[in-house]
């Protein structure tokens, strides 16, 4: 019965919170209220698992999905797993790994969410959670129109099973929803990618913001790797900051820094130029102005993402954050929760419940840590190939001059920021997203001709520099075409050692323990979100 009185408990927790997310839903309906009957009638089988397994002192258990022997698609799989999750966790001598983790290793063996799985998949699924057991199990319908639940817990280095139990439950669920549809194919010439990196630079976040000025361009790679129907994406990149007291208390000490841009090395130097002041902490509020700041594509296949990062509790300000976050999945936007401290304590100030209100990923990091990038042998090689592709830049019209100026301004904070973060900036000037090379064709002759932005023959030699004003045609052609050709071949010598770097930085990788750091938490969340929409990544 005291695990009864923990699973009752538990569910009036989460039907209380969501109902906290605000006027956001109608009152649900009087059938509704019999909501908890269904996980009752599992009380018995979850007992039986919890003494089959007694002998175990704080044995950690993943809890998969229950399949329909028959295996066909339903949501019934889904629902009996959360629902006996919701029991288990009522049991002392139990800990049980987050479902967003056991998603993460599922998706790493290529394994259906609510698939079967073999006695050999149980030891894999084991050994990477870091679990004791796995509780798995089948489902059946019966004749009466209810289901029968087939449990045990199957021991994972021995793939010995430890304890088994079945029970006959109401059948509450769909049979129709477990088919992941096609991603739909609805985006324009090119798929596109928006993502919004949301900054708190208060006081004490000086670690977060070195972080993310050191691996921008790490984050923008692991983008630019993706393709979705054969082309190339689109990225745009806004940022905002926000907890800061230099900024204006009426807006709630929120900032929107830049708003999407294709511009990447406008991105970098406005992160350099962040400087933290105290302030308060408006997750909420600040989520709620990207969400209706920013130009958001309405096409559903685009990746659209917000990325937050702090460490006060997620329910500062008047605004509840539930209400932002809400807006947010009513445009198809992931909000991504990242928490600069302890996991446990980023949960208790609650992150990681605002992740899930809008299918996002939660995350902590160690913002103390320093030595968080690999050096490769191959990234000064690269920094200096960075150098000499600066050189083959041609300013044209009244912006250029200032264009190049910064380009190269950027350059040199790459270069003081380290050699691994140069080298990831080359990576992407290497393989010119469209984008970026948008943006470069509006100040430099070469990139327009390029890029086709500007045919050799509109060109307007005013706007040119001096020394190339005096060219005739066939001069300024074959000057066009030495460029053209150097920095064809300064991008295939960087793009050859990019390749062999991150096959280094991934060997290195693998030794080391490493910390959690910005970067790690976006990547991760980026490949798995995006596959979501219908990208494809470099392995």
């Amino acid at each position: 019965m005291k695990i009864v009185f923990f699973a009752a408990l538990l569910v009036s927790i989460h039907v209380f919170s969501y109902a906290e997310a605000a006027a956001l839903r109608p009152p649900p309906p009087p059938a509704q209220a019999a909501a908890s009957a269904p996980v009752n009638e599992l009380s018995s089988l979850a007992d039986k698992l919890v003494e089959g397994v007694k002998a175990f002192p704080s044995i950690k258990l993943a809890v998969l999905a229950f399949p329909y022997t028959s295996e066909k698609p339903s949501e019934g799989p889904v629902v009996i797993q959360e629902r006996l999750t919701t029991l288990l966790a009522g049991s002392k001598n139990i800990t049980l790994i987050e479902r967003g983790l056991m998603q993460k290793v599922m998706e790493e063996l290529k394994l259906q969410a609510s698939g079967a799985v073999d006695e050999e998949t149980v030891k894999k699924l084991g050994k990477m959670l870091g679990a004791d057991a796995v509780v798995t199990g089948t489902l059946n319908d019966l004749q009466d129109g209810g289901c029968e639940v087939n449990a045990r817990i199957v021991e994972a280095e021995s793939g010995k099973i430890l304890a088994a139990a079945s029970a006959s439950v109401t059948k509450t669920w769909a049979d129709t929803a477990a088919v992941a549809p096609k991603p739909p194919q609805d985006f324009g010439n090119k798929p596109l990618v928006q993502v919004a990196i949301l900054l708190d630079t208060s006081n004490s976040m000086d670690g977060l913001i070195n972080q993310a000025r050191t691996q921008v361009w790490k984050i923008v790679n692991e983008l630019v790797s993706s393709e979705k129907s054969g082309s190339k994406p689109v990225i745009q990149v806004a940022l905002y900051e926000y907890g800061n007291t230099a900024l204006s208390g009426d807006s709630g000490w929120i900032r929107q820094v830049l708003p999407f841009t294709e511009d990447l090395d406008s991105v970098a130097k406005e992160l350099f130029a962040l400087k933290t002041n105290g302030g308060d902490e408006y997750c909420g509020r600040v989520i709620k102005a990207a969400v209706a700041g920013l130009k958001w594509s309405d096409k559903s296949d685009v990746y659209k993402a917000i990325f937050i990062a702090g460490n006060e509790p997620f329910t500062q300000g008047q605004l509840p954050f539930q209400e932002a976050v809400a807006a947010a999945k009513a445009k198809n936007i992931f909000v991504n929760t990242v928490y600069c401290g302890a996991r446990q304590q980023g949960i208790a100030e609650q992150w990681k419940a605002a992740a899930e209100l809008a299918d996002g990923d939660y995350a902590n990091i160690d913002q103390s840590l320093r030595d968080y990038e690999v050096s490769a042998p191959q990234d000064n090689k690269i920094a200096e190939l960075s150098g000499k592709l600066n050189d083959t830049y041609v300013v044209y019209g009244a912006a250029g001059k200032a264009k190049m100026a910064e380009k190269r301004e950027v350059s040199n904070m790459a270069r003081s920021a380290g050699a691994a973060g140069a080298a990831e900036r080359a990576a992407i000037q290497a393989t010119a997203p469209a984008g970026a090379l948008a943006a470069d064709s509006s100040w430099d002759v070469v990139s327009a001709v390029e890029s086709g932005a500007v045919k050799r023959d509109e060109i307007k030699k005013e706007q040119l520099p001096d020394e190339l004003k005096k060219l005739d045609k066939a001069g300024l052609n074959k000057y066009l075409d030495g460029k053209l050709a150097e920095r064809k071949q300064i991008k295939d010598e960087i793009n050859r050692l990019q390749a062999q770097r991150k096959a280094y930085i991934a060997q290195e990788e693998k030794k080391r323990a490493g910390g959690n750091t910005l970067d790690k938490a976006m990547i991760d969340t980026i490949r798995r979100q995006a596959t979501r929409r219908g990208y494809k990544f470099d392995k």
